[in-house]
């Protein structure tokens, strides 16, 4: 709990205390955006993140390109956003509740303060605080998205088991079959993927801080879209970067034609049959995608939560 001091009177500021759903609101409005534009983008990473090689069934695609045309010619347009449903909820759900644990933390932490610099180190923490909780939250809904984005039209399945019609029939399906533990497959790998956010918000919110010091203007001031654009390419291009390789082994696990013991098995055959390569697979349709992705949710979430907590 912390404390704030106001005409020589002291004040305790309680962590849900700070807790407004108007972030919330901006969040899932910058999130669905970006993913209804940028969904087949999504979709092709995930192909190329989950191709070793040995796989005989799914289709080999030679490039971006090439995967575009490939998909579109065997399962039409329609074929471009299989997942976009679980995507759109994901994305949605996932950005409205990390913006609204981030900015709730990070006020507790500045002790109701908005203009009371925090720091790299405290950023971060915040960060992947509301990331954890994030993840916990939205971790089956990125498994079915997964799998329904690599359901090939054509190809053949398993059994009836592992073809989804949709994602309320995945979570079913993949609840009955496979329990709470299926819906939680790639996990252990996106705890580590916190540290992307944690590192992203960090960058983005330190740029705009030394931004406003520079214009000798509060922290919290309203910028403009275009540097707003910026700082979030910026941010999300170095975390991208740096954190990559969780974003392969996550996929590769909550794939439904392939089968690992675990996330360290996961990582031993990556490694024995693909080098280092292996862990960057789809790096280019991801970067592509997400900072795109990342510089519209993060302009329509500024605007949308500054326009909500002023009016």
């Amino acid at each position: 709990m912390s404390t704030m001091k106001s005409n020589g009177t002291t004040r305790k500021v309680t962590l849900f205390s700070q807790v407004k759903y108007e972030h919330m609101v901006a969040g899932i409005s910058g999130g669905v955006t970006s993913t209804l534009i940028l969904h087949p983008l999504d979709l092709i990473k995930i192909r190329f993140a989950v191709n070793d090689g040995r796989t005989t069934t799914a289709p080999q695609y030679r490039g971006l390109t090439s995967a575009f045309i490939t998909i579109f010619r065997q399962e039409g347009f329609r074929g471009l956003y299989k997942g976009v449903t679980p995507n759109v909820w994901g994305s949605g759900s996932a950005w409205g509740f990390y913006f609204m644990f981030y900015n709730s933390i990070k006020t507790w932490i500045q002790g109701g303060n908005a203009t009371q610099p925090l720091g790299p180190a405290w950023h971060m923490v915040a960060a992947a605080e509301a990331g954890i909780l994030t993840l916990v939250m939205t971790n089956p809904i990125w498994v079915v998205k997964t799998r329904l984005c690599l359901q090939y039209d054509g190809m053949p399945v398993k059994n009836s088991q592992s073809n989804y019609g949709g994602m309320f029939d995945g979570l079913a399906k993949i609840y009955r079959n496979e329990g709470v533990k299926g819906l939680y497959r790639g996990f252990v790998p996106g705890m580590f993927g916190v540290s992307h956010g944690a590192l992203q918000f960090m960058t983005y919110e330190e740029m705009k801080n030394k931004y406003n010091e520079y214009r000798q203007m509060p922290i919290n001031t309203k910028l403009g879209t275009g540097e707003y654009l910026v700082f979030a390419a910026i941010s999300k291009l170095i975390a991208a970067a740096a954190t990559y390789p969780y974003q392969v082994i996550r996929a590769r696990l909550q794939d439904q034609n392939h089968s690992y013991k675990g996330s360290w098995d996961c990582i031993k055959q990556t490694w024995r049959f693909e080098s280092w390569r292996g862990f960057y697979k789809g790096l280019v349709p991801n970067l592509l995608r997400v900072t795109p992705a990342t510089m519209i949710t993060m302009v329509t979430y500024e605007h949308v939560s500054h326009y909500l907590l002023t009016k």
